[in-house]
């Protein structure tokens, strides 16, 4: 039998709200942790994806300015497996922080998110398939790869890598486009990184014509690519936040009812 006092609160509509506000709070709690989850995910695959780091550490690990960051990762090369595994275990990390989160409800945004999702799972297949000899700096190794006289490693390799830049620069098209108007940090961001884009890829496209500073330009597209996933997922953040608001808001004024 319920008490006069909770008959009384029930007629009132004060319980209702009370059993609200407890529902309310434990509802925002998963997606909460979604987001925390997502960031952790995240952040760990970038610090898995920016293993270049910590390459001018071991000096004579990397022969020349010229040499690509994925034929350090040539098997029997030092720390080779190290390299592949963190390839594999970023583009995974990545893809589960970018599912996660999921797209924002903005225009165009889903697309951008495609290409984010495209991008992490070509990132973990170049680190499943890596290279079996270095390219970049050896010139047999160039010219049976131009004839196609490698295993299909180096091809699905080269193939990521390619998809991988293209899933990135197309996930940084449609966000330019969606923030044109905007004048957000993202949107700044996105700017900044579409001007970069337009110098960088020429210069990329000609150091790997003429066999020059290969190493160099990767680095600078390995910076852009890092700013752009963490512009993506902290924009979807205060998207989720921003959705969830109008939710809280009855709720917290029930309460004080």
């Amino acid at each position: 039998m319920p008490k006069s006092g909770e008959l009384a609160a029930r007629s009132s509509g004060h319980m209702p709200a009370t059993a609200a506000g407890h529902g309310g709070s434990a509802a925002a709690r998963p997606g909460r942790f979604r987001l925390l989850l997502a960031w952790i995910f995240g952040i760990a695959g970038l610090v898995g994806y920016n293993w270049w780091l910590l390459v001018p550490f071991k000096p004579g690990l990397m022969r020349s300015p010229d040499e690509l960051f994925s034929n350090l990762e040539v098997s029997g090369q030092p720390y080779a497996a190290a390299m592949q595994h963190a390839d594999l275990a970023s583009g995974l990390l990545l893809l589960a922080a970018f599912l996660i989160i999921g797209p924002v409800a903005a225009r165009g945004a889903r697309r951008e998110w495609l290409s984010m999702v495209g991008f992490a799972i070509a990132a973990a297949v170049g680190g499943l398939f890596p290279e079996v000899c270095a390219d970049g700096v050896d010139a047999v190794c160039r010219r049976l790869e131009y004839r196609f006289g490698l295993p299909a490693s180096q091809y699905i390799h080269i193939v990521a890598g390619i998809l991988e830049f293209g899933a990135i620069t197309v996930a940084l098209v449609w966000a330019l486009r969606r923030t044109r108007e905007q004048s957000t940090r993202p949107a700044a961001a996105y700017r900044a990184l579409a001007i970069g884009a337009l110098i960088a890829y020429p210069l990329l496209g000609a150091a790997y014509l003429l066999d020059r500073f290969g190493g160099v330009m990767e680095v600078v597209f390995f910076i852009g690519f890092t700013v752009m996933v963490i512009t993506q997922l902290a924009e979807r953040t205060a998207a989720a936040r921003a959705a969830a608001a109008p939710r809280a808001a009855p709720i917290r004024q029930s309460c004080r009812a």
